[in-house]
């Protein structure tokens, strides 16, 4: 999943959260960033509060990118989303450690039948809309069938589609007496799901929001993202694009069909336009003591690292290593020379870099966004320092001879000064190359947006946080660098634009390979490794965050797919 940071995601990038790695653990090659295991252990501000009540204020520097859950690839969206949709299961987060796949809608994680190529979910009795109606399989069938409309969801997520056997299903808009019949629902309780090829990891793919139910009548398409209808413990009571955004409790769910979701507040209160110093700098002197922010790093500036060991802020940090990766985009289109994408890589001054994200305390170097605790990872062999030290020699050696570009563009989003400093970094060091790179600021909301579109910049940072199933290789490895749903060009979420004949088709055929996840997780790697070689990304820093919150709330933990604090369980003393 894409993080704005992408959550899912992609997730973000993000993502979208990635590994099994316990707290402490550094990734291969990367021991000389030098985390303790102190830094990286994970804190949970003031847990097991029960208290029911009170309004919590959250602090954020841009708006949402969408609230609906049809169009949706992002942590951020996916964290405030869990108040508002459930799905046939849930990502159960726990600080620190991957995500547990849990029942959600469902009354458990699926039955499969003996070939592996039919999955079947009951719905739980008694659950409902905002306004009081049942939630039926129709209306998680046609929240699925919603997302294969990618001429209108350009972020709907797509690994659950690429499952099934949808033959050229486009969506209920083109032709509406078109049937997906991948999904069947026999009954108002019983959804059937019909694969390609076996998914031991299906479960996890029924986590993603593709499986919110969406009634059809309530449909307005895009303009669904201003009041997606409530499935979960909350509602949309107000929403100003850009400005605020007020959830209030929703009458008709009923807390006995949903254990994941404690629900203590009354309210959440959004902030969608606060500046990310002002966010850092009120929540460090506690200006709101019911205030949090689902910010990157906890909207944190590099110079407030210092600020997190003061009496009066160490007790209200959440923190915790995360499944999230940033990672540098090289646009395979514009730079299409694996060479120059090498050199550029051995270019960078990656330590530098991991200084803009605030140091060891916010994460550590990396060398792919795959990671050793993943079921069936095989190790990534990139030639860049695992230290961050950059190798220009060896750059300028591999550009002898070479016919590449001169002027390269750099896009970030502007929510976050890490990311301009980023690159101004990049711009530094390529100068050294003969390059020059400009610097393009993306507003924040629309930011993966601009990198599916035609204005990709040639290099742009984007962060992924796992996907479906945070140990499993594939719901990483396929949409960062994967081919489309017909293997014929680059995936949705591939903003590298990777496609490679041999490379692609192979990655292609292992979605329609059976195997257990460790069988696939192995072959997934390779190639993914494979892809890596040839530098279409560049891996930087793995997350370590740190979020303060203000001195009333309770049950703060940072999670690891999420990048942020879990609302699902905090709660507010009032």
């Amino acid at each position: 999943m894409n993080t704005p940071t992408r959550a899912l995601a992609l997730a973000v990038l993000i993502a979208t959260a990635a590994t099994g790695c316990a707290a402490g653990q550094n990734q291969p090659g990367t021991a000389a960033s030098g985390a303790s295991s102190t830094e990286q252990a994970p804190e949970v501000v003031k847990p097991g509060f029960t208290t029911k009540g009170g309004n919590i204020n959250v602090l954020m520097s841009s708006d949402f990118q969408t609230l609906d859950p049809g169009n949706s690839n992002y942590v951020q969206t996916a964290n405030v989303g869990q108040l508002y949709y459930r799905n046939l299961t849930m990502a159960k987060e726990t600080a620190g450690q991957p995500p547990t796949i849990v029942p959600d809608l469902a009354t458990d994680t699926g039955q499969v039948s003996k070939d592996g190529l039919t999955w079947t979910f009951t719905l739980q009795k008694g659950v409902k809309f905002e306004d009081g109606r049942p939630i039926t399989s129709a209306d998680v069938k046609y929240g699925i069938e919603r997302t294969f409309a990618q001429d209108v969801y350009t972020q709907a997520p797509q690994e659950l589609n690429a499952a099934l056997d949808a033959g050229g299903y486009k969506g209920p808009y083109k032709d509406p007496s078109a049937d997906l019949k991948a999904v069947e629902t026999p009954d108002e309780r019983t959804i059937v799901f019909h694969l390609k090829k076996p998914f031991a990891e299906f479960p996890a793919l029924a986590s993603r929001s593709n499986t919110s139910p969406v009634p059809k009548d309530k449909d307005t398409k895009l303009d669904y993202t201003n009041h997606p209808v409530s499935s979960g413990p909350y509602m949309v009571d107000s929403y100003s694009r850009g400005k605020s955004l007020k959830l209030v409790r929703n009458r008709n769910w009923d807390p006995s069909t949903d254990p994941n979701r404690s629900a203590l507040p009354d309210t959440f209160s959004f902030s969608l336009s606060t500046s990310q110093a002002t966010i850092s700098q009120q929540l460090l002197a506690n200006s709101d003591p019911n205030a949090l922010t689902l910010d990157s790093n906890g909207a944190l500036q590099t110079s407030d690292s210092a600020k997190l060991a003061d009496a009066q802020v160490k007790d209200r940090v959440a923190s915790g290593l995360l499944g999230c990766n940033d990672v540098l985009s090289l646009n395979t289109e514009k730079i299409s020379d694996p060479d120059v994408r090498k050199a550029i890589a051995l270019a960078l001054d990656r330590q530098s870099i991991l200084v803009q994200y605030g140091g060891r305390r916010f994460g550590e170097l990396t060398q792919t966004p795959l990671n050793a605790k993943m079921r069936g990872y095989v190790a990534q062999d990139l030639e860049i320092d695992p230290t961050g030290k950059p190798k220009l020699e060896e750059a300028k050696k591999l550009l002898e001879g070479k016919n590449y570009p001169k002027t390269l563009t750099y896009g970030y989003a502007n929510n976050r000064d890490a990311y301009k400093n980023t690159g101004t970094v990049i711009q530094q060091n390529l100068k050294a190359l003969g390059i020059d790179v400009q610097l393009v600021p993306i507003p924040a909301p629309n930011y993966y947006s601009v990198l599916a579109s035609d204005q990709l910049p040639d290099i742009a940072r984007s962060g992924w946080c796992g996907g479906a199933d945070p140990a499993s290789v594939r719901t990483s490895a396929d949409p960062i660098l994967g081919p489309n749903n017909d293997g014929t060009s680059y995936g949705f979420s591939n903003t590298s634009r990777y496609f490679d004949p041999q490379i692609s088709k192979a990655m292609f055929g292992l979605r329609n390979t059976a195997g257990t996840s460790e069988e696939l997780g192995k072959k997934w790697s390779e190639e993914f490794g494979k892809a890596l070689k040839t530098y279409p990304i560049i891996p930087l820093v793995r997350s370590h965050t740190n979020s303060v919150v203000g001195s009333n709330i309770r049950n703060a933990q940072v999670g690891y797919f999420f990048g942020g604090i879990d609302l699902s369980i905090v709660g507010v003393e009032h």
